[in-house]
């Protein structure tokens, strides 16, 4: 069985001028010798309500997909589980890239090639359930501010490698992180490293005050042996942090 393979601008050429003439997916696919998925994938993903199936148009857009940084995530297999990994621990794309960083005494990956990826498998999979891996569960990417990141509305804030190296790993207990995931409704998590408890509330919005007040209440509930540090996202709801 040979490896998949992109299809090429004469394939598409070829797949618009069949599908005019009324030929079905499966005679599709068999005049190009291809799996008939991939013809119906093809023409799901790139055909509009009013013009059809347009070959130029799904030749740009792979050409696009093709192009962005984060596809060192699609060759690097071990790369990319041990990002996923952290990202499904409820690291962001910065925290992911900062612990892998302080695990492997270098620089790893950056965020950006992270996001890059994510984004671009709901692109070109229009698969949503991708989202789960982003801070804030959203399939599009806000507007950047014009120093580049959202870290500028946060005072006070403190880099992740200053950290006491009893936050690097999951010995010793205390080591919080907080994510505020928002999947149809705001939801705070909080968790424990090493013991894995894990507190949820239900947010009644993002803004910054109500989560940090919504945080207190959750590690008010937990003894003091539990609340040494915590790590939160570079996100504006965590900008009243201090």
């Amino acid at each position: 069985m040979r490896g998949y393979q992109q299809l090429s601008l004469e394939e598409r050429c070829e797949i618009a001028r069949i599908h005019e003439d009324g030929q079905s997916i499966r005679q599709i696919a068999a005049a190009l010798d291809r799996q008939p998925s991939t013809v119906q994938r093809e023409l799901k993903r790139n055909s509009g309500s009013q013009v059809g199936y347009r070959p130029s148009y799904a030749q740009q857009q792979q050409a696009e997909a093709l192009r962005w940084s984060g596809r060192r995530l699609e060759r690097d297999g071990d790369l990319r589980h041990a990002v996923l990994d952290r990202l499904a621990a409820w690291c962001s794309p910065e925290q992911g890239s900062q612990r892998m960083a302080c695990e492997a005494g270098d620089h790893v990956i950056s965020p950006e090639p992270i996001y890059r990826f994510i984004h671009a498998q709901i692109r070109r999979t229009n698969d949503y359930s991708w989202r789960r891996f982003l801070p804030r569960g959203t399939s599009k990417r806000g507007r950047r501010r014009k120093d580049g990141s959202m870290t500028s509305l946060i005072q006070n804030r403190q880099p992740i490698h200053l950290r006491p190296p009893q936050a690097q790993n999951r010995r010793s207990p205390g080591h919080l992180g907080s994510r505020l995931h928002a999947y149809g409704q705001a939801v705070l998590v909080v968790y424990e490293r090493q013991s894995r408890i894990i507190l949820v509330t239900k947010a009644s919005d993002r803004r910054a005050d109500i989560t940090a007040r919504m945080l207190r209440d959750c590690l008010s509930a937990l003894p003091p042996a539990l609340r040494s540090t915590l790590t939160l996202d570079n996100g504006p709801e965590f900008a009243r942090h201090r």
